[in-house]
């Protein structure tokens, strides 16, 4: 069977990984893995398929007629061959974790999809445009060459503070780091704790002002909280000498001082997303060894506290690659210098290769589309550079060596970092389907967090899961009150409730923010009076190119 398998596709039969890879798989798994794929082929070559594979991206009826079928078939039955043999691999979990990676990416580029010859959906619409989808498709690889990446949105629909990140507010401080913006009350009374808001700083703040129907900050400030939000400046040639150090202290420590200071509150509510969680993290816990307590709470939303597991993104850091980047841009043995934006973002895609690359390649390239309008994806490829040794020290003490949970052994702004010190009452948000912070990882930081802790985990993905208004009424989220050490056992003890956690996160938020009061439209203060209005400078500044 296997034999007229293989006299029928060639070498399209039994692909293979590396010979040192197969060497990795036990004999029998080998075996058992190659009949069931002899198996699988020769069944589809006599028409005895029990049932087609299915997969999304042949969804079209023109994929299930003639030789298309027996194309998109037979990849598929490779594609899961290839896999059954990169994770029958034995060996250690960051070498096999870096084998799996690998073989989805090959599978990933090697579909039929993505060729002209062999995708019919691209022929059908080459000879009903009269070649019109290839001029198209060429233009767009043109302009995609200057920008560096692929297109995933119409850029030219939306115009920060036009149709996106309108929310009215004004910005009231400033350094070369960070503008700080306070948004205008829309509500006659609000709470008298302020809300502090930081973004990461690898992105654009206003994904939590996206559309005002999409807008959490928007959502917040309807719920009578007076939001305060860190718009990061996208870093120049000028900040490539800045550090992971200067974002706690001239970013984060800074940002929460003034808020204190503008609202005349001793203590403030903050929430960190993303890397803007660990850096807030660092922040709080320097804080709290100078026995200084200005947090009457703390949100980690989708955020790394233990790095101990940090899914896909692994693949990509070990030793070589780290001391790498410490030479090349971090100023260890050499100059300090910009990482490109384009370069992370681009990274970022490739972790989905097939829903946010060749998805687009197709599209825009083999059928010659205009890419779609859509506020997130636009959102996702305005690019943000970092400076070269902040990334450095990310990589290394984070990502690497895992260095931030261990109390003591990092020092920031003179100070050990402790997060055990870390006391007050903290909300933690982790997206079930998140592949750039597994949500067990960001678990993790319930058993670190010495305060009174709460553990979200909201269905979807990294951004889709956080950014859920309630009027959409999509998704569902989990809760339990109980917070064991193994995060399987806490989903498997929670309840799942409908919808979005924004009212859930309001309702936890108000018990730590004082009592309402009357609200001034006027913002900023003596000391801080209004420098422009929101979205301010810094978020529309693009990335300089490196």
């Amino acid at each position: 069977m296997y034999d007229q398998a293989k006299a029928l596709f060639g070498d399209w039969v039994s692909p293979k990984l590396s010979t040192m890879d197969m060497a990795l798989i036990p004999p029998n798994k080998l075996n058992e893995i190659e009949q069931q794929y002899a198996k699988d082929v020769y069944q589809l070559w006599s028409g005895q398929l029990e049932k087609p594979l299915e997969d999304s991206r042949f969804k079209a009826p023109i994929w299930h007629d003639g030789w298309s079928s027996l194309v998109y078939q037979l990849y598929l039955i490779n594609s899961n061959h290839l896999m059954a043999l990169a994770k029958a691999v034995e060996g250690e979990p960051k070498v096999k974790n870096k084998i799996i990676f690998a073989t989805e990416q090959v599978i990933s580029s090697l579909s039929p999809t993505n060729f002209l010859a062999t995708n019919p959906e691209a022929i059908e619409q080459l000879i009903l445009s009269n070649g019109q989808s290839l001029t198209s498709g060429l233009q767009n690889i043109l302009t995609d060459l200057q920008l560096g990446k692929i297109s995933q949105t119409d850029t030219t629909a939306f115009e920060v503070g036009k149709n996106i990140a309108v929310s009215e507010g004004s910005v009231i401080f400033q350094n070369q780091l960070f503008q700080l913006i306070q948004y205008k009350p829309t509500t006659g009374m609000v709470y008298e704790k302020p809300f502090l808001m930081v973004p990461p700083c690898i992105n654009k703040y206003y994904i939590l002002d996206l559309q005002p129907q999409t807008s959490m900050v928007r959502y917040l400030v309807s719920q009578g909280f007076t939001v305060y939000m860190v718009s990061w400046k996208n870093p120049d040639h000028a900040m490539a000498h800045i550090t992971w150090e200067d974002y706690v202290g001239q970013g984060v420590i800074e940002a929460i001082r003034v808020t204190v200071e503008n609202s005349k509150q001793a203590q403030i509510n903050l929430l960190g997303f993303c890397v803007g969680g660990t850096l807030v993290g660092n922040a709080i816990a320097v804080l709290a060894a100078q026995d200084i307590h200005p947090i009457a709470s703390v949100t980690l939303l989708t955020s790394f506290l233990d790095f101990s597991d940090t899914g896909q993104l692994d693949v990509f850091i070990d030793e070589a690659m780290v001391e790498m980047r410490e030479k090349s841009i971090g100023g260890k043995g050499g100059e300090c210098a910009l990482l490109s934006g384009v370069e992370l973002a681009n990274t970022f895609s490739f972790l989905r290769p097939n829903d946010l690359v060749w998805n687009y390649f197709v599209s825009n390239y083999l059928l010659g589309k205009t890419p779609p309008t859509f506020d997130l994806l636009f959102w996702n490829g305005d690019s943000t550079n970092l400076p070269g040794p902040m990334y450095s020290y990310y990589l290394r003490h984070m990502y690497l060596n895992n260095e931030l949970k261990v109390p003591n052994r990092l020092e920031m702004c003179g100070t050990p970092v402790d997060l055990s010190k870390i006391d007050c009452p903290a909300y933690i948000y982790a997206s079930k389907d998140d592949h750039i912070v597994p949500w067990k990882s960001a678990y993790g930081s319930t058993q670190i967090l010495t305060g009174q802790k709460k553990f979200i985990l909201g269905a979807s993905g990294h951004i889709a899961g956080v950014i859920n208004p309630p009027e959409k009424k999509k998704r569902n989220y989990w809760t339990n009150d109980q917070l064991p050490k193994n995060p399987s056992e806490w989903l498997d003890r929670a309840q799942s409730i409908e919808g979005s956690w924004w009212p859930d996160f309001v309702k936890w938020l108000s018990g730590y923010s004082g009592k309402k009061i009357k609200a001034k439209n006027a913002l900023g203060s003596t000391k801080y009076p209004p420098i422009e209005p929101a979205p301010g400078a810094y978020v529309k500044e693009k990335a300089v190119k490196i």
